[in-house]
C-alpha cells in the first residue's frame, strides 16, 4: 500500500475539510482522521459514511487494532451519540465505539454520558437471571440506572409496612439496600444529575397490573438525593404529586413529572425548591374538559428539545422550555410508554397496539410493527448496536430486525395465574443489558457479542480515549488510564463485513461535539504509548 493522504469535502455540520491519513510506518496507525478537529451537531447534516481509501475490514475485521482519539462532547439538551461505528444489520457484525446515554426508559435514565466499547459476530447470550432486588417483599424493579459503576434498582414493594428501596448490585447476583428514601411503597424513578443520584419515590396503584391493590396509603412525589451507605437527603417535595413519572435534564436542570393525575411538571431550582410548569393541554377524555391538563410521564431531551409520553390520549409532547407541542396521537394507542434514540431518530412505545414508532424530521410517525402479538411496549434500549423492547401481557424480549420485523428473544416472566406480566425497564451495565419484570420481581441480563463500558458520567471537555481489541480480550482507556476490559476466552471474532465506515453517527445517535485526530492503528498500543498520545 502506497503512502498517501486523501483530502476531501463531506458535508458534516456544514461543510467541513476534513483530511485523513493512510500510512505504511511499521508503528504508526494505518489511518488518521481529523488531524486538526472536527465539529459534528449532532444533527447529521450531511453524509455520515466517507471513502477513507481504505478498507474497513483491512483495518478493523480479524486482527489486532487499537481506536485512538480526542474527544469533547457538551453537556447539552440532546444525547452525545456515537463516535465511531462500523456494523453490519445483517449479519450482526462489527465494531462501536459510543458516548451513551440512555432515556426516558419509562421512568428513569438509566446510563447518562458513559462510554461504551464493543465488537460483535452476531452472537448472543442467553437470558440470565441476576436475582431480585428486595427478594419476596419485591413485585418489580420500577427503576434501574448505573452511577459510579455500580447498578441500582428501585423496587416497588406494595405489601403491609414495606416501602419502596434502592438496591445495589454486587457480585453473585447479591443485591445490597442502600436505604429506603421515603415511606411510600416505590422507587419508581432514578437518575444521575451532575454527578449525584436522585431518586423519586411514589405511591405505585398495582391494580393497574391487574393485581390486588397495595395496602399502602402513603403518598410519594418527594425528591431524594443519594449520600451513600443507606442514607438519601430530601430536596424537595412536589405538590398534589401522589408518584413521580419521570427524570430529565433539560437546560442543565433537573425536571420531574407526575405518574398520576392531577398532571404536573416541575423544575428543579436548588436546595428544597422546585417550580411548577405548564403541562399540556389537549382533546376531552374520560368526560373531561376540553383543557384538560394532559399527563407527561417518560422524558427524553433530544435534539434540543424535551419529549414526554403520556397515559392521556397516547400522545407524545415536546417541550421547548417555554411551552409544548402536541405530536399528535401514535396510531390508535392510549398509552405512550418510553423513548430510545435509534439511527438519529427518537422512538416512542405504545399501548395498545404493542407497536414501536419512529418521529421523522416532518413531526410524522412512522410505524415499526408490532412486537410479536404483544399489547404494550415498555422499556427500550440499543445494547450494542442491537435495538430491543419488553412487552405485555407476556413479559417477552423482542429484537428490531429492520422495517417492521421483530425477532422474539424469550419470556422472561413466567409466573403462574396472573393477567400480566411486564419486562419494564432496562439499563446497560458492565458491558450487558439488564431487563426488570413483573410479578416476579427478578431482574435479568443478556450481552451482544462483547462490550465493556465505563460507568461513570464522562464531565465535559476535551478526553483522550482508546479502545483495543486483540485475540485475547478488549480494553478501553481514559484519559491514559485503563478503565475497563473484558476477556474475548479464547473465542475469535470474526467481524468482517462490508459495510461502510461512520464517524460520528452510527446506531444510537448522531454525535454532538467535536472529534480530533482519530488514529486506527493494526495493532495493540501498550501503556506508554497510550499515556504518550494522551498527553494534552
Amino acid at each position: 500500500m502506497k503512502n498517501r493522504i486523501d483530502t476531501w469535502k463531506a458535508r458534516m455540520a456544514g461543510a467541513l475539510l476534513l483530511v485523513i491519513g493512510v500510512a505504511t510506518a511499521k508503528d504508526g496507525p494505518l489511518l488518521r482522521f481529523a488531524p486538526d478537529g472536527a465539529s459534528f451537531d449532532g444533527r447529521g447534516n450531511g453524509p455520515a459514511e466517507t471513502d477513507f481509501g481504505i478498507s474497513p475490514t483491512e483495518l478493523l475485521g480479524q486482527g489486532d487494532f487499537t481506536l485512538s482519539l480526542w474527544l469533547n462532547a457538551p453537556d447539552g439538551n440532546d444525547v452525545p451519540g456515537d463516535l465511531l461505528s462500523w456494523r453490519d444489520e445483517a449479519s450482526q457484525k462489527g465494531v462501536l465505539l459510543s458516548l451513551k446515554t440512555n432515556p426516558g426508559v419509562t421512568a428513569s435514565e438509566s446510563n447518562r454520558r458513559h462510554l461504551q466499547f464493543s465488537i460483535d459476530d452476531g452472537r448472543k447470550s442467553p437470558w440470565i437471571d441476576r436475582g431480585r432486588p428486595g427478594g419476596e417483599h419485591s413485585l418489580m424493579a420500577f427503576a434501574l440506572a448505573v452511577h459510579e459503576g455500580q447498578l441500582y434498582a428501585g423496587t416497588c414493594e406494595p405489601y403491609s409496612g414495606r416501602t419502596g428501596h434502592v438496591y445495589r448490585l454486587e457480585a453473585d447476583d447479591h443485591w445490597v439496600s442502600c436505604g429506603s428514601p421515603d415511606r411510600s411503597n416505590s422507587v419508581i424513578a432514578l437518575r444521575v444529575h451532575e454527578g449525584q443520584m436522585y431518586a423519586g419515590p411514589g405511591k405505585a396503584r398495582v391494580a393497574g397490573s391487574s393485581l390486588t391493590e397495595s395496602e399502602s396509603t402513603e403518598r410519594g412525589g418527594r425528591i431524594f438525593r443519594y449520600l451513600g451507605g443507606d442514607q438519601w437527603e430530601l430536596v424537595g417535595d412536589l405538590p398534589e404529586t401522589e408518584a413521580v413519572g419521570g427524570f430529565a435534564v433539560y437546560g442543565r436542570r433537573l425536571h420531574a413529572s407526575s405518574f398520576y393525575r392531577p398532571a404536573g411538571f416541575f423544575r428543579y431550582e436548588g436546595g428544597k425548591e422546585w417550580t411548577s410548569l405548564p403541562v399540556p393541554e389537549g382533546t376531552p377524555r374520560d368526560g373531561g374538559t376540553e383543557n384538560e391538563p394532559k399527563r407527561t410521564l417518560a422524558l427524553a431531551a433530544h435534539d434540543g428539545s424535551l419529549y414526554a409520553s403520556s397515559y392521556d390520549g397516547g400522545r407524545v409532547y415536546r417541550w421547548d422550555g417555554t411551552s409544548w407541542t402536541d405530536l399528535g396521537q401514535i396510531g390508535d394507542n392510549t398509552q405512550t410508554y418510553s423513548f430510545t434514540p435509534y439511527e438519529g431518530r427518537i422512538l416512542v412505545s405504545t399501548w395498545p397496539s404493542g407497536k414501536v414508532y419512529r418521529l421523522e424530521k416532518d413531526d410524522a410517525w412512522t410505524d415499526l410493527g408490532q412486537l410479536g402479538n404483544e399489547m404494550e411496549v415498555m422499556g427500550m434500549t440499543v445494547h450494542h448496536g442491537r435495538l430491543l423492547g419488553g412487552t405485555l401481557p407476556l413479559a417477552e424480549i423482542y429484537e428490531y430486525r429492520g422495517g417492521s420485523k421483530w425477532e422474539r428473544h424469550t419470556q422472561l416472566d413466567l409466573t403462574p395465574d396472573v393477567k400480566y406480566h411486564r419486562a419494564w425497564t432496562m439499563a446497560e451495565h458492565d458491558g450487558e443489558v439488564y431487563c426488570s419484570t413483573l410479578p416476579s420481581g427478578h431482574v435479568y441480563s443478556w450481552r451482544a457479542g462483547a462490550g465493556i463500558a465505563w460507568g461513570h458520567s464522562l464531565p465535559e471537555g476535551w478526553h483522550h480515549v482508546v479502545a483495543i481489541r486483540s485475540a485475547e480480550k478488549i480494553a478501553l482507556h481514559l484519559d491514559g488510564e485503563l478503565v475497563a476490559e473484558r476477556s474475548l476466552e479464547g473465542e475469535p471474532f470474526d467481524l468482517r463485513h462490508g459495510g461502510k465506515l461512520r464517524i460520528g453517527s452510527g446506531p444510537n445517535d448522531h454525535f454532538l461535539g467535536q472529534i480530533r485526530d482519530l488514529r486506527i492503528y493494526n495493532r495493540v498500543l501498550d501503556a506508554k504509548e497510550i499515556q504518550e498520545l494522551a498527553k494534552p
